[in-house]
């Protein structure tokens, strides 16, 4: 077998970033037969659509995200998976308003479930919100440039994120369901046990709590309702968060009785601030709209954080390896849409279970 040629594939490299294509690093040219080795994947119409951004007139069909899916470096056999988590995204509201626009720069979480994890070697371990994994970085990556190519919202241009997140198009990770105590996220939104499925939302950011040194489970969610409860992530009324346990932190609160509904219950209760602290940062006020601005006048009281204990507004699940207490809150833009999306039925039509 002949080698190819690395100056001939520099050559199409080049001409992709000359097209502005990428999102900064190199792209995969998508041949027309690459490209159609993803469509025979999907076993959907070239032309369907997808996606549709009403403000600009553009829509995403299934061959345009194949192309896209292609040139992120995902193989064939990933794009149901990408397919799957696009439907995801499109049952957010944000995703087809203005959110991929907003100055907060929000990314998309990406939740894989099931059997496909293991097939198509979605890390959902050690990790899980780190690079080194191709599953996981190119479908994230895909979404990524279906925003940028065909919905056109490009740094500088349509996209208008002040800083923007790290990992903007980087966060994909899988349950690591083996060690969860719970039932698995696709699950939890009705998909059947053991189906292999995506979710996704939205996030406006993640940050780490690391807890390792107590073994009281209210302590631990005290440490945790203290994360998400600070005043700088606060703009309206009530905002969203959600967790990615790490297995260690999991295993303490289903050993002392916390199933997630008992989780949610806890934390709806006690996140939030107490006057005093939002006035402190001006967000003591509340306009007609539901937006935070300094008052000074209002009654010491305790405002929550979030909107209702159900899963739509905190979204629960376990990812990382079980080696250190170190998990994950992750702010919401807006809220879930609650709903995962079934890969299974992309695979049947191609003749393979997952």
């Amino acid at each position: 077998m002949t080698a190819p040629d690395p100056d001939l594939a520099q050559q199409a490299i080049e001409h992709c970033y000359e097209q502005d294509w990428s999102d900064g690093l190199p792209l995969v040219p998508a041949s027309q037969p690459l490209v159609d080795r993803f469509l025979a994947e999907a076993r959907r119409e070239p032309d369907e659509v997808i996606g549709r951004l009403p403000q600009f007139e553009r829509v995403v069909t299934v061959e345009l995200a194949a192309i896209n899916a292609a040139m992120a470096g995902c193989r064939p056999e990933h794009f149901p998976v990408v397919l799957a988590a696009w439907d995801a995204l499109m049952l957010e509201r944000a995703a087809t308003g203005g959110g991929w626009q907003s100055t907060s720069g929000p990314a998309p979480l990406i939740v894989v479930n099931g059997p496909v994890r293991e097939r198509l070697g979605f890390n959902g371990a050690g990790g899980a919100f780190g690079p080194g994994f191709r599953a996981n970085a190119t479908v994230a990556r895909a979404i990524g440039l279906i925003v940028r190519n065909v919905f056109g919202v490009r740094p500088h241009v349509l996209e208008q994120a002040t800083q923007g997140l790290p990992g903007r198009w980087q966060i994909c990770l899988a349950e690591n369901e083996e060690e969860s105590p719970w039932e698995p996220l696709a699950e939890e939104t009705g998909a059947p046990a053991g189906a292999s499925a995506v979710s996704a939302t939205l996030l406006r950011t993640c940050e780490f709590v690391d807890n390792r040194h107590t073994s009281d489970p209210e302590q631990l969610l005290a440490d945790f309702a203290d994360t998400i409860s600070r005043t700088g992530s606060w703009i309206f009324r009530h905002a969203g968060a959600g967790i990615v346990f790490c297995p260690e932190h999991a295993q303490l609160l289903a050993g002392a009785g916390f199933g997630k509904t008992e989780v949610r219950a806890w934390l709806a209760e006690r996140c939030g601030r107490a006057v005093r602290d939002l006035a402190a940062a001006g967000k003591d006020g509340l306009s007609d709209n539901g937006v935070r601005h300094a008052d000074g006048t209002r009654p010491e009281e305790f405002d929550r954080l979030l909107p209702g204990d159900s899963r739509t507004h905190l979204p629960l699940l376990v990812a990382g390896a079980r080696n250190a207490g170190i998990s994950m809150v992750v702010r919401l833009f807006g809220e879930w849409s609650g709903t995962a999306v079934r890969i299974d039925d992309e695979l049947q039509r191609t003749g393979r279970q997952s």
